[in-house]
């Protein structure tokens, strides 16, 4: 039960470290229009996302859910992968984009330029725009993690 309380803890900083540093990248300006505005598109319904296996998306080697898709938050995303056995979602690649990975559950191969590393639960890994990345389940259990990204509108 600590554990558990320890990797939510972990987690709700990770997610407040992540909103506030884009949150004051984009902006510092905000005004009371603003404000009004955002208080009256956010609400309990839309900012409140509880886990249901009945909302998850099937891949190849497990599946995932979107805590916050890129349709929500000016393309900043929260989703978490589970990943079978034995198995990666794909093999390591490139994308403008950064990206903050955090290990829930299980053991992880990470890959990072050129470098693999085994990593265990509690561990995060963060990826730089355009560095080829990948992650990957060497172990015989679920691999879970969590994924922070922020895709350019286009």
């Amino acid at each position: 039960m600590d554990r558990e309380i320890s990797k939510i803890k972990i987690f709700l900083l990770l997610l407040f470290l992540n909103v506030n540093f884009i949150a004051n990248a984009q902006s510092n300006s905000a005004n009371t229009k603003n404000a009004d505005s955002l208080s009256s598109k956010f609400n309990m319904d839309n900012c409140v996302n509880e886990f249901s296996m009945d909302k998850t998306v099937k891949t190849d080697a497990g599946y995932q859910y979107w805590f916050a898709d890129k349709d929500f938050i000016d393309g900043r995303t929260l989703k978490m992968s589970v990943v079978a056995p034995h198995k990666a979602t794909h093999a390591p690649h490139v994308h403008p984009e950064d990206e903050f990975f955090f290990i829930l559950e299980g053991n992880a191969e990470v890959y990072l330029a050129g470098k693999w590393k085994s990593v265990g639960p509690l561990t995060s890994f963060y990826c730089p725009s355009n560095v080829e990345h990948g992650i990957r389940n060497p172990g015989d259990k679920e691999l879970k993690y969590l994924v922070i990204k922020k895709y350019e509108k286009k």
